[in-house]
């Protein structure tokens, strides 16, 4: 999944980095408590189900020569300053879903944009029947949506006396649901029989701030107000996203919403700590934090080299003590080399959290999606929404001693699973 966040920290940083993540995972576990050492098949991937997504049909005549259509999914505005969204390019925008979102009166969390109403399109992808005569709809960045909806047509599912469960899918920095291989993961979650509802961030709309500035005190300070606001916004489109589906009158009947889980990439591990009631960072070199919202909606969350910030700037406050009291159950599955979303960040953060939490390590990953952990990630987490989203007590026993998932990469569990009955 490229579109996570990107750039690099100062080489110190990153030595520290790649020191502490060779240390293993050791402490905060329980005194005495059973290391896991059960090692798992993969499951298959895909699933059992084929997939089908909403309409996000777009004209892409109206791109000039030379123009990425990447840049108008991020949000990322022309060279000329002129303001570039996913809206620009739609063509049935009538029969897409766009969530809107009316910022808060809140300078202090949402700077310049409080106040603001702003556009989110979403899209949604679910398990389909077999013999959905819909095709492919293709994209020019060489990949396809699933058995796109067009025009008012409504959404074939695999059973349409079903209720599904939900994933609500937040990418990473700069990135979109269509960019690079963020269709691929969501095309992965719908065919394990979720309704997978993902908002086009648009980051860039916000900040343009990048990783490697937040070394440079100045620069941070300057653009500070709308990284904190552009953070700020991602829940809220998440929490805008299922509102709208879940009223929606070709939707609402097909979903469970005492079902709803999450997956976020990088930032959008970020993005569920703060569904979750985390508070935000909004201050330096303060650390203040205030919390952004809270959606009791959100069962459980898993986050893939989930963005917890760095030692110059955590995402949770000073010493991430904004993630103090939050009981949202969550896995984290961080690359030990990963210096974008280090993993001692990541650790540091999850121990302060009172619910179900796990903390599983890829050796030598850094940050981006590891195509030789592909098994390793999907089945962890395929594992951990059974466990708390849909309840599977069976899947929980069985998290409290799996160590590792056969094959791939090399994962192991740095803090275990404390859910089990």
């Amino acid at each position: 999944m490229n579109g996570f966040l990107r750039g690099t920290l100062l080489a110190a940083l990153s030595g520290i980095a790649l020191a502490l993540a060779g240390c293993g995972g050791g402490g905060g576990n329980p005194s005495g408590a059973p290391a896991p050492t059960v090692v798992v098949q993969p499951l298959p991937l895909p699933g059992p189900y084929e997939v089908a997504c909403s309409n996000v049909d777009q004209d892409f005549s109206r791109l000039v020569a030379g123009e990425d259509v990447q840049s108008y999914w991020e949000g990322a505005s022309s060279g000329d300053g002129t303001p570039r969204y996913a809206t620009d390019l739609l063509a049935d925008p009538d029969n897409t879903l766009i969530a809107t979102v009316a910022a808060p009166q809140d300078s202090k969390l949402y700077g310049s944009f409080a106040g603001d109403n702003v556009a989110f399109v979403v899209l949604a992808c679910y398990p389909t029947t077999a013999d959905n005569p819909r095709p492919d709809y293709p994209l020019p960045n060489g990949k396809v949506v699933p058995r796109m909806q067009t025009g008012s047509d409504a959404p074939l599912f695999t059973d349409a006396s079903a209720r599904y469960p939900v994933v609500a899918f937040s990418h990473g920095y700069t990135g979109s649901p269509l960019s690079g291989d963020y269709i691929s993961a969501l095309s992965v979650l719908a065919s394990y029989g979720y309704v997978v509802i993902a908002p086009f961030h648009g980051d860039l709309r916000f900040s343009v701030l990048k990783v490697e500035d937040l070394s440079d005190a100045i620069t941070l300070l300057l653009h500070l107000s709308d990284f904190t606001a552009m953070q700020a916004l991602r829940p809220l489109s998440i929490s805008a996203a299922l509102d709208l589906v879940l009223a929606h009158p070709q939707w609402q009947d097909h979903i469970d919403a005492t079902q709803i889980g999450g997956f976020g990439a990088s930032m959008g591990g970020e993005t569920m700590m703060l569904l979750g009631g985390a508070r935000l960072t909004t201050s330096y070199p303060g650390l203040s934090s205030d919390q952004v919202t809270f959606d009791p909606r959100i069962k459980a969350a898993v986050g893939y080299v989930p963005y917890f910030g760095q030692p110059v700037l955590p995402a949770f406050g000073r010493d991430q003590n904004g993630l103090d009291g939050i009981d949202l159950p969550f896995l984290g599955i961080s690359g030990t080399a990963d210096t974008t979303a280090p993993i001692f960040e990541v650790r540091k953060g999850m121990l302060r959290l009172t619910g179900t939490r796990e903390l599983v390590a890829l050796s030598g990953v850094e940050h981006g999606f590891d195509l030789a952990s592909t098994d390793d990630i999907f089945t962890w987490t395929f594992m951990f929404l059974d466990a708390e989203v849909r309840g599977n007590t069976a899947t929980q026993q069985q998290l409290s001693t799996m160590a590792s998932v056969a094959g791939g990469g090399d994962d192991s569990v740095w803090i275990y699973y404390n859910g089990a009955p």
